[in-house]
């Protein structure tokens, strides 16, 4: 493994993500919904440096084995929140093919939310296949594996504090 991303450049990032999102959403009071397991710490460190009112909620959903998408989205966990009428926020650790944030962006537009903001840590941009933007992004990678903060290998390598390369 090779440190791609230092713990202090995440959190840095995080505290100027938590900034525009606290900016943007000034008197309001936004459901920040994660997408499991990958975002939790990603989230937890987000929420902290809000300087706003928010909601949180969690989703879990499947599309990867290993270090391969499958190319299919399975809904493992839905969010227990009515967010109808509700400004939402999707925080994802990582979008790199699209296929999973193509699916909660249609799955929650479904239930007519106010207004419906994504926010990631990493982006693939050179491999994601979106036909939207991404609101909020803390850095854009290459299409490498990572792992660390959150990112994991199997359910492992998430407790990293850095974000790692994994290297063939």
């Amino acid at each position: 493994m090779k440190e791609l991303i230092s713990e202090k450049q995440i959190k840095s990032r995080v505290k100027e993500l938590a900034k525009e999102i606290s900016d943007k959403y000034r008197g309001k009071t936004p459901i920040l919904i994660g997408v499991l397991n990958g975002s939790f710490i990603f989230l937890a460190d987000l929420v902290r440096e809000l300087t706003i009112e928010c909601e949180v909620d969690f989703i879990k959903i499947s599309s990867y084995e290993g270090t391969r998408s499958v190319g299919t989205v399975h809904l493992l966990k839905d969010i227990s929140a009515d967010i109808t009428g509700r400004d939402i926020i999707i925080i994802e650790d990582i979008i790199d093919s699209g296929l999973t944030m193509n699916f909660l962006k249609t799955r929650l537009e479904g239930a007519n939310p106010a207004s419906l903001a994504i926010t990631t840590l990493l982006f693939k941009k050179e491999v994601a296949r979106l036909n939207f933007m991404i609101d909020f992004v803390g850095f854009e990678i290459s299409s490498e594996y990572v792992v660390g903060y959150g990112l994991d290998l199997n359910q492992k390598k998430r407790n990293l504090k850095s974000i790692f390369r994994i290297e063939q």
